[in-house]
């Protein structure tokens, strides 16, 4: 055979498997896609049919007469010595508006990717029973969530403390809140837990 017949037919096979590979990879990246895009397709589909209030509650029983633990909850900078958020970042930077303990107080922080940054205000207190707080988030989304702790006298020593989370969550954003609601939950029992070790001490 021709030396040069050869060589073309070997540089004719390398150009089709090279072809053939590329096309196979090109073949492979476009399912790839199609595939992420159908699975986001079908979130956002999803997504218009689920809740957008999200909400999520719990309790613990503090040996520790109810008005002590009202005094020390009404505090916001008391709150964020047991809050499972703030710990994510004790860095972060706050400043304070108004009296603390008094309706209108606000506490605002700016923190690390994870702290992110908002505010927390006191909308309504009723002496020795509840506070109500907004928490205002402006990074890493823009949402905002209402955080009622209420304080009720199981005896002289005995106080249970519950604390609820509630808000909204506008689509699309709406189809984490099965996550949310799981981690929100998490994050109250281990600040609860740890009120309890501060006031029990």
């Amino acid at each position: 055979m021709n030396p040069d017949s050869s060589r073309g037919l070997c540089q004719d096979y390398f150009s089709n498997f090279a072809a053939t590979i590329k096309n196979k990879i090109m073949t492979t990246v476009i399912t790839i896609l199609l595939v992420f895009a159908g699975i986001i397709a079908l979130l956002l589909i999803i997504g218009l049919f689920m809740k957008k209030n999200h909400y999520a509650k719990r309790e613990i029983i503090i040996n520790v007469p109810r008005q002590n633990v009202f005094n020390f909850l009404k505090l916001l900078k008391n709150q964020e010595k047991f809050n499972q958020r703030a710990a994510v970042d004790p860095n972060r930077n706050w400043e304070y508006k108004g009296t603390d303990g008094t309706v209108g107080f606000i506490i605002s922080w700016k923190g690390n990717k994870s702290a992110g940054e908002g505010e927390k205000e006191i909308m309504s207190l009723v002496e020795g029973k509840r506070i109500e707080t907004q928490i205002r988030f402006v990074k890493p989304m823009v949402t905002s969530a209402t955080i009622i702790m209420e304080t009720e006298s199981l005896s002289d020593t005995q106080t249970k403390v519950s604390m609820s989370n509630a808000g909204i969550l506008p689509y699309p954003w709406n189809i984490m809140i099965p996550m949310f609601e799981k981690m929100f939950a998490k994050d109250m029992e281990n600040s609860l837990a740890t009120l309890k070790n501060i006031l029990e001490k």
